[in-house]
């Protein structure tokens, strides 16, 4: 058992993470403008550092310690998995030269690796276990040379010294690392990035010397793919890997304490492992998992000696919460061991700051609600409670539960005409006709070449675009002359892809800041914010709208839009919809009742808005999914539940519509090979998905499925700046219809091109209609 004396205490309140992009986000901006070149790496580093700071001053001022470890420092430029992959030294071979001899890379090198350079594509990207995070996959192979390469982590801790404060550096774990990397090009057939696993540990153990020189009493090791099912690498195998890595790294001379911090779910049958280990310091997210029970005596023995986290404060959502019960689960806790510390689940990296900077939301609803802020003063009241007892925060706890019987009994979160519709469906609302019955009637009505080619949906949102909304949210414009703008800019859209020669046509989604929020705005039940800004990647930034009530549609929302453009050209156009899974993955959604229920009454919404569509002529009409994955559960016994009520909402969302009429959806960084069977239940005519940064590593799993309807591979990574090539887009095209019969084979970008610039998205699509028509050619079809 530990001897709980050899150290500093953990402390008793802590958060796994907190937002890094800033209250109005100035690390988007500074990043954005140093790439730009409008900046220095000196300003950029010096804005930074600013907003560590500011960071650290606001946490202490909630109520956690400034010289007890419970800060953490987790800070990232752009994203953590990419931090500890530059940290040990983990670049491909095509970026080797953007390391010093150290193994070194300066802030240009960084931002190249994440977003390519020329012909060097940059890291993939995929969801961050079953959030709308996403990350960058390292790439190991037997060549990987690994090193400590960075000290970044020693320079944040020292800079929080020298300002007062004694934090917490936080780093991707070792394992997780691995798990979550890809084999390289050059490793050989069958290569697990973990096989590297020992190579790897005496980096993770140089760092953690170097922090303890520094003074760091405590790191944070974060292993979030310990309570993933989902994981490719053998169980048995991740377990051994589990214990061989805490027991090297316990077994540092002089090292800090190890708090591993496991979130998203359960740990499982990884819990007996880490209890055995040196690890001194443990969380339980105990939001999405439960408190431990029936433990064998070793494990019981082994979690006696440490000090378990719990994370009863829902980091991966917005609502206030019941305090009462977080504080009885705290206190099951020491059934377990003595040394008891509160948490949140997750990091506050996907929730905003600050409620309280959202002046335009009812006052009502506002007391339902909790930030990254209000959760760290959450936390720091529970600290109080498990110091003080629990008649010390009686207050607090009596203030949640009020708020939470408010919210229940408030008008609009349960709709009688809503629930009764629900009630009524039966199994033919889930059922459209035979796919080949649907396909011959699509042919004859849409008469569409052979590689049919078209977008995901959005063009360039512009300034001028932008500018447009905003003027009208402030009353600037009239709504005349705010229409009239919008036509102005879908005539231009529709006339730009007319002239590129493409087949099926999108208006280009002008008026429409979010594909999540411009619904939201338009269907009851949600509500919207003004600075509820949440990190998707890099720095890019959403605003996730607040789903608080049953769910309808008080009028049409895009017909108008899409009838417009469609009198602009003879060619088909493409009504665009968000699905139900992805506005609910995309929104913080109402946890009082089962997501199953909240996703028919959004899918019943956006039936109706189809069936609108399709009255005014519209022939194709696309639904987004790209959540579809993203939602689906790290553990396997709740696989079933989840593709059952998502493929449903999905289903009962397009099943109304005749059989000409075409309906797609889109997923992207969805890893399709992982749910080919839900994609093939979901029965759309056409499915379009990312492919291009994997290189078309999805077509395999499309080939082998059996897959029989039509399929877009995208051609064009346009969460890159780089403009694909024609011998690029033709290489990925034929490596499609290697695999994949051309009838199926559509021809699309990865996903939309709303955070493009014109002139990349002009030159790219014209090099992808370039690179069709010379393989149409080659393929004896007119092009």
């Amino acid at each position: 058992m530990t001897d709980f004396t050899t150290r500093p205490a953990f402390p008793t309140g802590t958060i796994i993470g907190y937002p890094r992009i800033g209250r109005r986000r100035e690390l988007k901006k500074a990043v954005e403008s140093f790439w730009a070149g409008s900046t220095t790496a000196a300003e950029l580093e010096a804005t930074a550092a600013e907003l560590r700071a500011a960071t650290r001053e606001r946490l202490a001022d909630l109520g956690l310690g400034r010289t007890d470890a419970s800060i953490p420092e987790s800070f990232s430029y752009y994203d953590q998995v990419l931090d500890a992959a530059v940290t040990v030294g983990a670049l491909p071979e095509r970026f080797a030269t953007l390391a010093d001899a150290s193994g070194a890379v300066d802030l240009t090198g960084y931002f190249t690796i994440a977003r390519g350079e020329g012909e060097n594509a940059p890291l993939e990207m995929t969801k961050w276990f079953d959030s709308n995070y996403h990350y960058l996959v390292p790439e190991i192979g037997p060549e990987t040379d690994f090193r400590l390469a960075s000290d970044r982590l020693v320079r944040e801790f020292e800079e929080a010294a020298a300002a007062g404060f004694v934090t917490r550096p936080v780093i991707v774990g070792p394992v997780t690392f691995l798990l979550l990397s890809k084999a390289s090009d050059a490793a050989p057939e069958g290569f697990r990035p973990l096989s590297r696993l020992s190579e790897l540990l005496p980096v993770y153990a140089e760092l953690l010397e170097r922090l303890a020189a520094a003074g760091a009493p405590w790191v944070q090791l974060d292993e979030p793919a310990l309570v993933s099912e989902s994981i490719e690498d053998d169980r048995a195998a991740v377990l051994t890997a589990v214990a061989e890595a805490y027991r090297a790294l316990g077994a540092v001379a002089g090292r800090p304490g190890l708090f591993v911090a496991a979130p998203y779910g359960s740990l499982g049958d990884a819990l007996p492992v880490l209890a055995a280990s040196p690890v001194e310091a443990l969380s339980l997210d105990l939001v999405r998992g439960e408190i431990p029970s029936g433990l064998d005596a070793a494990t019981a023995s082994g979690l006696a000696g440490k000090t378990l986290v719990g994370g009863v404060i829902d980091g991966h959502n917005i609502w206030r919460g019941d305090l009462e019960a977080a504080f009885g689960r705290l206190t099951e806790l020491l059934s377990l061991t003595p040394e008891v510390a509160v948490s949140t689940s997750t990091s506050l990296l996907h929730v905003p700051h600050d409620v309280e900077d959202e002046q335009a939301l009812p006052a009502q609803l506002k007391s339902w609600l909790a930030f990254a802020d209000q959760k760290v003063a959450q936390v720091a009241t529970l600290a109080t409670g498990l110091l003080d007892g629990h008649e010390s925060i009686q207050d607090e706890l009596n203030a949640a539960s009020a708020a939470l019987a408010d919210r229940a009994a408030a008008p609009g979160v349960r709709d009688t005409a809503v629930r009764a519709r629900t009630a009524a469906l039966t199994e033919g609302d889930f059922s459209r006709g035979d796919y080949a019955d649907r396909l011959a009637a699509q042919d004859a009505a849409l008469g569409l070449p052979f590689l049919p080619t078209t977008t995901i949906g959005s063009f360039p949102q512009t300034g001028d675009i932008r500018r447009a909304r905003a003027q009208l949210a402030k009353g600037l414009i009239s709504e005349a002359e705010y229409l009239g703008q919008m036509q102005a800019e879908i005539k231009r859209v529709v006339d730009l892809q007319e002239e590129i020669g493409i087949d099926v046509i999108v208006h280009g989604e002008p008026e429409r800041n979010d594909m999540v929020q411009y619904f939201a705005e338009n269907l009851d039940g949600f509500a919207v914010t003004q600075n509820g800004w949440v990190q998707s990647y890099g720095s890019r930034c959403t605003r996730p709208s607040i789903l608080w009530g049953d769910v309808s549609r008080p009028k049409p929302i895009t017909v108008e839009w899409s009838t417009y453009t469609q009198t602009l050209t003879a060619k088909p156009v493409k009504g665009m919809l968000t699905g139900p899974v992805t506005i609910l993955a995309w929104s913080f959604v109402r946890d009082d009742q089962p997501l199953g229920d909240t996703a028919r009454q959004v899918a019943l919404a956006l039936r109706d808005e189809i069936a609108d569509l399709e009255s005014a002529g519209i022939r194709i009409v696309q639904v987004d999914e790209p959540a579809l994955r993203e939602l689906l559960p790290l553990k396997k016994k709740d696989h079933a539940d989840y593709l059952d009520w998502s493929v449903g909402s999905f289903r009962l969302a397009t099943a109304g519509v005749r059989d000409e009429t075409q309906i797609h959806t889109h997923l992207c960084y969805s890893e399709f090979g992982v749910v080919i069977d839900a994609i093939r239940n979901l029965d759309a005519d056409v499915t379009s998905i990312e492919a291009a940064r994997s290189r078309m590593e999805v077509v395999h799993d499309i080939q082998t499925s059996g897959f029989e309807h039509g399929i877009g591979p995208g051609v064009y990574d346009i969460h890159s700046p780089r403009v694909p090539s024609v011998a690029e887009v033709t290489e990925l095209l034929e490596t499609a219809l290697s695999a994949i019969p051309g009838r199926q084979l559509w021809v699309n970008p990865d996903c939309g091109l709303k955070t493009r610039g014109y002139d990349e998205t002009v030159a790219s699509l014209t090099n992808i209609l370039t690179a069709t028509r010379a393989v149409r050619e080659k393929a004896g079809v007119p092009a």
